[in-house]
């Protein structure tokens, strides 16, 4: 895939738009249609035709201790609250669970690479490659350890082999660029939600926008990129 970046320079990043990316209508999650989920860490819920909002994380984001801990109380509460969900168990989920994760991310723990204009620039390289042929990005942030993303795949292609594929490539790059080989640059899981529909779009774009504020980041210490590629119908 692309090769890395330049090792140098640390300027800042700016909301741009992809030049070029084509429109896709939002097909919000359907109740009606065959959902598949999986579990390892976290849940995945796919349909086909959907969109996601994805979050990977460092290797060292959150410290194994809280990681443990937050894995101890999530598999307590899931077992008092079997899968499927209603609406509102789904929405106490993510209010307990991954609500105070994104709190930790947001407090910049571990080595925060992606505070490098570099490794982000790389990291990037790797997200936008297959922009338009097996993916369509609508809006991604890269912060100083994780990123978030709404990504549509296209007909025929898995969100978890398109993340697959994002992850391992620029680990590589990322690694090459940090002058180290073997260590872990992404933690294993990635988070992935199907956008319910055109209110929870609007809502997944302002985070992504305003994660930066919320963590009180400098220009250079981010990437943003609002393409709103999806539309919804009037």
């Amino acid at each position: 895939m692309t090769a890395p970046a330049n090792k140098h320079g640390d300027g800042a990043d700016k909301s741009v738009r992809i030049t070029g990316a084509r429109r896709v209508l939002l097909h919000g999650f359907d109740p009606y249609t065959d959902t598949a989920i999986t579990q390892r860490h976290l849940p995945h819920w796919t349909q086909p035709g959907v969109t996601y909002f994805i979050t990977f994380r460092l290797g060292d984001s959150i410290p194994l201790d809280l990681q443990r801990q937050w894995q101890a109380e999530r598999e307590a509460w899931l077992r008092h609250h079997p899968e499927p969900w209603e609406a509102t168990v789904e929405a106490e989920y993510h209010a307990r669970f991954t609500r105070e994760q994104d709190e930790w991310l947001d407090a910049g723990m571990g080595e925060c690479h992606l505070r490098r204009r570099d490794i982000r620039s790389q990291v990037e390289m790797n997200l936008a490659h297959f922009n338009g042929q097996r993916h369509d990005l609508d809006a991604y942030v890269l912060m100083p350890n994780h990123v978030h993303a709404l990504l549509i795949p296209r007909d025929g292609q898995s969100v978890f082999e398109l993340l697959k594929g994002i992850k391992g490539v620029s680990a590589r790059w990322c690694n090459q660029l940090l002058d180290r080989t073997g260590e872990t640059f992404w933690m294993e899981d990635s988070y992935n939600r199907i956008v319910r529909d055109a209110e929870e779009l609007w809502a997944k774009r302002r985070y992504i926008e305003q994660n930066p504020t919320i963590a009180r980041l400098r220009p250079d210490e981010f990437t943003l990129v609002m393409n709103e590629a999806l539309y919804v119908e009037p």
